[in-house]
C-alpha cells in the first residue's frame, strides 16, 4: 500500500470508527460488535505507525492514550465557570422563582437537569476540532487535561459540523465501571476509591493518559460557554445543538413551565436516582430564555438565573464503639468501625469502612468518638469525619497491630502500598475469604454456599481448599447445625452443576492477583483451556489486548507454584470443566437479523431458566447491550417474577416487555 492509498484507507477507517463510536457511546445503540470495532481500530493504529505524518489529533487512536505529561498547564477560562447557589427545600425553590419573576416578569420557563456527581470540564473546539480540554479549577483558572479527555469515548474529537464552540460538561464514572475498578484495586491490594466522583477526578488528574483510557469514563455535555458564528435563544435550544453536534446530552432534561413542575421533577429524582447507572447529587434548575439570563445577571460567585437543588443529606452522626480488623483473601488487613446502629440512606448501618491505618491517623479517629457516617456512592458505609467538639476525654487511641489478627504472622507494608498485608499463604482468614470468593456470583456461582456456610464448613475442617467442595460427604453435611436433608441435597446439586461452568468463571474464582472477571473472560477466550493458559509465557500474555505487565507476571507466577499444580489436579479429578464453553463474539451478521442486534435490554425480576449473568451473556453474544435501568433508550425489558418498578416504568414509556418465557423461546428458536 503506497502513501496515497494509506491516506484514503485511514480516512475511511476514521469515519467508520467515529460513526460506530458515536452510536455506542453517545446513543447507546451499538452498530457492530466490540470485536469488529477493535479490529478496525487496530488496523488504523498500524497504518498510523507506518505513516506517522498522516496521523491527526482527531483520530480515534487518540483515545488509547499518549505519552505521560510531566505536569499540567494552567488554563484561564475565557468565560468563567461559576458555581451555583444552592436550594435545599421546596421553599428555597419557590424563593428562587419569586426572585426570578420579580426581575423578568411572569413569563418564565425553566430547564431541569440532573446534577451529575463527577468533574466539571471545559472543551474548546475550533472549526469542529477539539483543541483543548480543561478542568473547572477555581472557576477562573483550571488545568489543561486535553490528552486525558481525548480518551473518553463520549467526547467527540471532531464535531458533526465545523463549529467553533466552548462546551461545558461533567466527566463521570458509571457505577458499573466504579465497581469493576474497585474490584481490581482490591485484588491488587490497593486502596479502593471512596466514590465514583473521586474515581473520575483521580483518573483525569493522572499524568499518564493511558490510565484514564482504562477507566471507562463518560461525559454529559450540559451547557455552552461560548459560541461563534450562530445564535441560540434558549438553554434548551443549546442542549439540542449539542446533541446535533454529536455530544452525549442527558435525555432526562425537561422544560418546566411552573415552579410546581420543577418541584415535582426534584421529588421524582429524590425517589428514583438510585436506579440510574451513574451518580447524581441533585437537580440543576436554569431559566430557559437566554435573554432573561442577561437581565438577571450574576452575583460575585454565581448566576442569578440558575440554582442547584441538593438532595437531602445522607450523612448522619453516631458513636464508634470499636475497630475490628478483617483479613481479606489477598492478605490485606482492613480496619472496620463498629458503630451504634444508625439509619443511613434508608438502611440500618452497624459497621463502616475505615480503609487503612493512614486514613485513621489522618481523620484522628479514636474509640468512643462521635463520627459522621455516609454511604460512599450511596452503597458502602464509611466514616467521613470525627466531631472532635463532642469528645469527653474518655476516647482511646487506636493502634494497628504488627501481627496478623488471624495467624500471628508479621504484617508487612509493601513499598508503594498503603495497606498492611499478611504474607502467610496458609493464613486461615485468607483461605476462608478465598473460598467465599470462589463460590460467589461472578465466580463459580454456587447457590447455598454463602459466607456463613463456607465459614461453617471451614471451621469443621470439611474443606481446606476450593477443590474440597467437590468431595463433600452428604452424611457429614447432615451432621452440621441447620443442615436438613433438602438443603444439603440442594447444596450438593448446586456444587455438581458448577462443574460445568465455562473456564472464565473458574479462572476468576481462583483469585489470581490482578485477574478480575473481565480479564478472566479475555484469557479464557484467548487460550480456550486451562492447560494452554498454564503454559503461556509473559510475552504471549502481553500480546493479548488488555493484559498488562503486572497481570502477566502475576499469572505466570501463580501457575509456577507447586501447590497450584496440586489444586488444579484435584479439580480435574473432581471433573471440574477447564475449557471455555461460553458464547463467542458475533463477528459477522447472519443471513437473518439477530433479535438483539443494536438493541438495549433491561433484565428485571427473578429469572428461573437462567441466572442474570447467563442471560446477559446470551444477549451480548447476539449483539445486544444489557443495562441496569429503564429509560427512553431501552428497546426491550425482559421481566421475570416480581419485576416491580422497572416493569411499571417500561409500561409508562411504551417500551416492549417480554416475559421470561418469550425470551427463552426466542433463544431456543435460534438453536
Amino acid at each position: 500500500m503506497d502513501k496515497q492509498q494509506a491516506e484514503g484507507k485511514m480516512k475511511e477507517l476514521k469515519e467508520q470508527l467515529e460513526e460506530y463510536g458515536y452510536h455506542y457511546y453517545v446513543l447507546d445503540q451499538p452498530k457492530v460488535p466490540d470485536a469488529e470495532y477493535d479490529r478496525l481500530l487496530q488496523e488504523l493504529v498500524h497504518l498510523e505507525e507506518a505513516y506517522p505524518e498522516l496521523a491527526t489529533d482527531d483520530s480515534p487512536t487518540m483515545r488509547i492514550g499518549g505519552e505521560p505529561a510531566s505536569a499540567f498547564k494552567k488554563v484561564t477560562h475565557r468565560v468563567p465557570m461559576m458555581s451555583l447557589s444552592n436550594a435545599f427545600s421546596a421553599d428555597d425553590l419557590r424563593s428562587f422563582d419569586r426572585r426570578v419573576r420579580q426581575a423578568v416578569g411572569e413569563q418564565v420557563s425553566y430547564v431541569c437537569e440532573l446534577k451529575f456527581d463527577g468533574l466539571a470540564i471545559s472543551l474548546t473546539y475550533e472549526n469542529g476540532s477539539l483543541v483543548r480540554g480543561a478542568t473547572r479549577g477555581d472557576g477562573t483558572t483550571g488545568e489543561e487535561i486535553t490528552s486525558n479527555l481525548r480518551t473518553i469515548p463520549s467526547i467527540p474529537l471532531r464535531l458533526k459540523k465545523p463549529v467553533s464552540i466552548e462546551v461545558r460538561g461533567e466527566a463521570y464514572m458509571p457505577k458499573q465501571s466504579f465497581e469493576r475498578l474497585n474490584e481490581a484495586k482490591e485484588q491488587a491490594g490497593e486502596e479502593k476509591f471512596a466514590n465514583p466522583r473521586n474515581a473520575a477526578a483521580g483518573s483525569l488528574r493522572q499524568l499518564d493518559p493511558k490510565i484514564a483510557a482504562k477507566r471507562n469514563l463518560a461525559m454529559f455535555a450540559y451547557s455552552i460557554g461560548e459560541l461563534r458564528g450562530q445564535t441560540i435563544t434558549s438553554h434548551h435550544q443549546g442542549l439540542a445543538l449539542l446533541d446535533d453536534l454529536g455530544f452525549k446530552v442527558n435525555k432526562e432534561a425537561t422544560v418546566c413551565e411552573t415552579i410546581d413542575e420543577v418541584i415535582a421533577f426534584t421529588e421524582k429524582w429524590v425517589e428514583n436516582r438510585h436506579e440510574l447507572p451513574y451518580e447524581i447529587d441533585g437537580i440543576v434548575i436554569k431559566v430557559n430564555d437566554l435573554a432573561q439570563h442577561e437581565t438577571l445577571g450574576f452575583t460575585a460567585k454565581s448566576p442569578r438565573w440558575a440554582t442547584a437543588y441538593k438532595f437531602p443529606a445522607e450523612e448522619v452522626m453516631t458513636t464508634l464503639h470499636k475497630i475490628e480488623l478483617n483479613v481479606g483473601r489477598t492478605g490485606v488487613v482492613t480496619p472496620t468501625a463498629v458503630l451504634e446502629p444508625v439509619v443511613v440512606a434508608g438502611t440500618t448501618v452497624k459497621r463502616a469502612s475505615l480503609h487503612n491505618e493512614d486514613l485513621i491517623r489522618e481523620k484522628d479517629v479514636k474509640l468512643g468518638d462521635t463520627v459522621i457516617v455516609k454511604k460512599a456512592g450511596d452503597i458502602i458505609p464509611e466514616v467521613v469525619a470525627v466531631i472532635t467538639e463532642k469528645r469527653t476525654g474518655k476516647e482511646i487511641d487506636f493502634h494497628m497491630p504488627t501481627e496478623c489478627p488471624e495467624c500471628d504472622s508479621e504484617l508487612d507494608r509493601i513499598e508503594g502500598e498503603v495497606a498492611l498485608r499478611c504474607l502467610n499463604p496458609k493464613c486461615p482468614a485468607q483461605i476462608r475469604e478465598g473460598l467465599i470468593h470462589f463460590v460467589s456470583r461472578n465466580a463459580m456461582n454456587i447457590d447455598g454456599l454463602g459466607e456463613k456456610v463456607i465459614s461453617q464448613l471451614f471451621s469443621h475442617q470439611l474443606i481446606a481448599d476450593v477443590a474440597d467442595l467437590y468431595t463433600l460427604d452428604r452424611d457429614e453435611l447432615l451432621a452440621l447445625e441447620r443442615m436438613g436433608e433438602k438443603s444439603v441435597d440442594n447444596l450438593l446439586d448446586a456444587i455438581h452443576r458448577s462443574k460445568d461452568n465455562s473456564l472464565e468463571r473458574l479462572l476468576f474464582g481462583l483469585g489470581i492477583r490482578f485477574v478480575g472477571a473481565k480479564a478472566a473472560k479475555t484469557l479464557a477466550l484467548a487460550f480456550d483451556s486451562m492447560d494452554r493458559l498454564r503454559q503461556a509465557s509473559v510475552d504471549e500474555l502481553l500480546s493479548i489486548n488488555e493484559i498488562g505487565e503486572k497481570m502477566a507476571d502475576s499469572i505466570v507466577s501463580y501457575f509456577d507454584k507447586p501447590e497450584v499444580d496440586e489444586l488444579l489436579e484435584k479439580l480435574k479429578q473432581a471433573e471440574v470443566n477447564m475449557q471455555y464453553t461460553g458464547a463467542r463474539p458475533v463477528l459477522e451478521q447472519s443471513d437473518h437479523e439477530l433479535p438483539f442486534s443494536g438493541k438495549t435490554i433491561v433484565l428485571t425480576g427473578k429469572l428461573s431458566h437462567w441466572n442474570r449473568k447467563e442471560a446477559q451473556e446470551k444477549i451480548e453474544a447476539l449483539g445486544g447491550t444489557v443495562t441496569g435501568s429503564v429509560s427512553k433508550k431501552t428497546d426491550i425489558v425482559i421481566a421475570g417474577e416480581d419485576a416491580g418498578s422497572k416493569q411499571k416504568k417500561a409500561e409508562s414509556l411504551g417500551i416492549t416487555i417480554w416475559t421470561e418465557a418469550e425470551f427463552v423461546q426466542t433463544m431456543e428458536d435460534l438453536d
